[in-house]
């Protein structure tokens, strides 16, 4: 596992490249032979996108303040590149929801205006009008949704960044804790090493005391008889 104080902005980055060359397929690279149904589908799963991608440069964003100061300037600007990119994708983004919006608005009153020929002028208007109303009121609710979403997510990722952040900080201090922990007991092994040869040298210079005693209280008996 990669311990390294940039992997995960790299992980990241690399999901972000992922979903940006997603976005770039279903909005720079056009299937001129999609519907509009077709289109307005692409579009849903290009907002997706770019909601998930909003994440990623967040997390980067929140990551990159571990980054040593030494090495951060670089990855600063990858970050500033990434959020420029995103800022395009979501404008570009935002002019096709509006283009297909008015597509089918347009779309829907051609199509009301065959069915009711025979209607006064002022009506078919209305009608147009109310469809398209309620047309836009649909989509601008969609894209409060996605937002709202979008913030509840960042939120909740960087939550559990920062759990992760403090998990791994105890992780590092319960290691060197236990790293220092073997040098006491290292040292207290050679410790009581020391000690019991010292014991075996005590022993050994007792006993050679005690045997030259005994000598010494022999050879005083023996002159005495």
């Amino acid at each position: 596992m990669d311990t390294s104080p940039t992997s995960l902005f790299d992980s990241y980055e690399q999901d972000y490249k992922q979903l940006i060359d997603g976005l770039r397929i279903k909005l720079e690279d056009q299937d001129d032979k999609e519907n509009a149904e077709q289109r307005k589908a692409t579009l849903r799963r290009a907002d997706l996108e770019l909601d998930e991608a909003d994440e990623m440069v967040s997390q980067m964003d929140i990551e990159i303040q571990g980054i040593p100061q030494s090495i951060r300037p670089q990855y600063q600007t990858r970050l500033r590149d990434a959020k420029s990119d995103l800022s395009r994708y979501k404008k570009l983004f935002k002019e096709q929801s509006q283009n297909v919006a008015r597509a089918s608005l347009l779309s829907s009153g051609s199509a009301a205006q065959s069915f009711s020929s025979d209607e006064p002028y002022g009506v078919s208007d209305r009608s147009r009008l109310l469809a398209g109303t309620a047309l836009l009121d649909d989509g601008t609710k969609r894209l409060q949704d996605s937002q709202r979403l979008a913030l509840e997510t960042e939120e909740q990722g960087a939550g559990i960044l920062m759990n992760l952040r403090t998990q791994r900080e105890q992780i590092e201090n319960s290691r060197n804790t236990i790293q220092r922990a073997d040098s006491s007991i290292d040292r207290a092994s050679n410790t009581l090493k020391a000690m019991i040869r010292r014991m075996y040298q005590q022993r050994i210079v007792t006993g050679a005391i005690i045997t030259v005693l005994i000598l010494l209280i022999v050879i005083i008996v023996w002159e005495k008889l």
